[in-house]
């Protein structure tokens, strides 16, 4: 096969009757899309195909790399057997070429790569409440603290902020309970032992600054080449709520950050969402609603979003109905509800003369895929049984002194790989602390100063003693003295 199409992504090739090319067109390729399979049945390499066919065509992408395969991406392929043999099969020998990504890669905990971080204050109280798994009171409450915020000109940058902040909530809740409502000690209490769960599962280190700046996932090498943005998410998955709300973070600020691009003929930047269920399990109608707003709106933007997953219905329905591009890996079916969910994944496609959907996904092998995107006019395409090509780059992890070597000449070292502390609410709460507390204790040498005048006052000097002694004895001497005389007089007149 030559001359592959520079409008389209070479998925692979279909078998049956009439053997044929299958591409994904790029100009679909913010209608977004799903690839759904069990374990161990490719859907990794599918996932590498497409952010290869995206990078070469100019467009950066972002993966999370949920076991550390994807990774291989910045180093050519081994070019072992089996994909050599693949690429025959498919008639892709004088394509398949050896070759390595502009790699980036980034991490929450700052360990295998450069540290993400956002605000308290960016990411809000609706998804903070959902990292903390809080009920509805306690998120009402939640929403009453963000609100303090905004009004006393507080910026909520990291989990000590928010901390400090909720002791200042509980110490005035009689007041804002007033204005907005009632702040029970309880509540507080619920959530400040939800944030100390978060902590120790690593979370402070996501909230603080320097915050990432989403424009620099949205770039290109030299070569003009998308770059590729892998998140090191082996440690993540182990806190699964933190992990489907932070990927959901991103979706948002991307909607929110990026201006309106219209239909164009190729997206700006496309996102996987690897494990994609976790996203939706036990989430609130609230949280929801926003992922299918997200979902629906983000194409206008230019950006596409792809959700991995084993089965199709992980995935809501709302949201599913958005997803115009299919690939869709092996199910099993040993339990009833998997085969109704077999019977219901393959309604969704449109029917091919040749083979029985239903049964198609029971028998697809390792590397293979029904396959149907958006052509033409974006109306989906017949469904097709194809034989997944083999990546340009290399399957499985990259060596570690690969990656390091990346991470020490990456352009983001310098603006993110140190925390910087700036003043927020917790240093403008101590401040306010300290000077109420100097108000009040000069408040209370004033009373004592005051106090002391007071008695001072009331108290005699010796001199004032002795004056008012003297004039007391004078006018009780005198008192006696006319009053003898007086007695006097009246007893003479008697005598006469």
């Amino acid at each position: 096969m030559t001359n592959l199409r520079d409008d389209a992504i070479y998925i692979g090739r279909s078998v049956g009757a009439e053997p044929a090319a299958q591409y994904l067109p790029l100009k679909w390729g913010n209608r977004h899309g799903l690839v759904a399979g069990a374990t161990g049945t490719g859907k990794t390499v599918t996932l590498q195909n497409l952010a290869e066919g995206f990078a070469d065509a100019g467009v950066p992408v972002f993966m999370a790399d949920i076991k550390g395969d994807l990774s291989g991406m910045c180093s050519p392929s081994d070019m072992q057997d089996f994909l050599v043999k693949r690429a025959d099969i498919i008639e892709f020998s004088e394509e398949y070429k050896g070759k390595a990504y502009t790699t980036v890669f980034w991490d929450m905990f700052g360990e295998q790569g450069h540290p993400v971080r956002t605000t308290v204050s960016e990411i809000g109280p609706l998804l903070l409440a959902r990292m903390l798994e809080l009920n509805d009171t306690q998120e009402g409450v939640l929403n009453i603290v963000f609100r303090v915020a905004d009004e006393q000109g507080l910026l909520l940058l990291d989990l000590k902020d928010l901390r400090a902040l909720l002791n200042t909530v509980h110490e005035q809740r009689a007041e804002i309970s007033k204005e907005y409502g009632n702040v029970s000690p309880q509540s507080i209490g619920a959530i400040q032992r939800s944030l100390l769960r978060l902590e120790d599962q690593g979370a402070d280190k996501f909230f603080g600054e320097p915050a990432l700046d989403l424009k620099d996932f949205i770039r290109t090498d030299l070569d003009g080449r998308g770059n590729v943005n892998i998140l090191a998410a082996d440690k993540l998955m182990n806190s699964p709520r933190l992990y489907a709300t932070f990927l959901l973070w991103m979706l948002s600020e991307l909607f929110e950050e990026l201006p309106e691009a219209g239909d164009q003929d190729r997206p700006k930047f496309v996102f996987f969402f690897d494990e994609a269920h976790l996203l939706f399990n036990d989430a609130p109608k609230a949280l929801l609603e926003k992922v299918e707003q997200v979902v629906r709106l983000i194409r206008s933007k230019g950006v596409g979003v792809f959700f991995i997953t084993q089965s199709p219905d992980d995935v809501p329905d709302s949201v599913l109905g958005q997803l115009g591009n299919r690939i869709q890996h092996a199910l099993r079916a040993f339990t009833p509800k998997q085969q109704k969910a077999i019977r219901l994944a393959a309604q969704t496609y449109r029917p091919n003369p040749e083979f029985k959907v239903e049964d198609a996904i029971r028998d697809v092998g390792v590397g293979e895929a029904l396959v149907s995107t958006l052509e033409g006019k974006g109306q989906p395409s017949m469904v097709q049984r194809v034989l997944i090509r083999p990546p340009s780059s290399k399957v499985g992890p990259a060596s570690e002194s690969t990656k390091e070597m990346l991470l020490k000449a990456s352009v983001f070292g310098v603006k993110y790989d140190k925390a910087v502390d700036n003043e927020s609410a917790y240093e403008i709460l101590q401040k306010r602390a300290a000077e109420a507390a100097k108000k009040a204790e000069a408040a209370q040498e004033s009373a004592e100063v005051a106090k002391s005048k007071k008695r001072s006052s009331n108290r005699q000097s010796v001199g004032e003693a002795a004056v008012k002694s003297l004039v007391r004895s004078m006018s009780s001497s005198l008192g006696r003295t006319i009053t003898r005389e007086i007695v006097r007089g009246i007893m003479g007149a008697f005598k006469r």
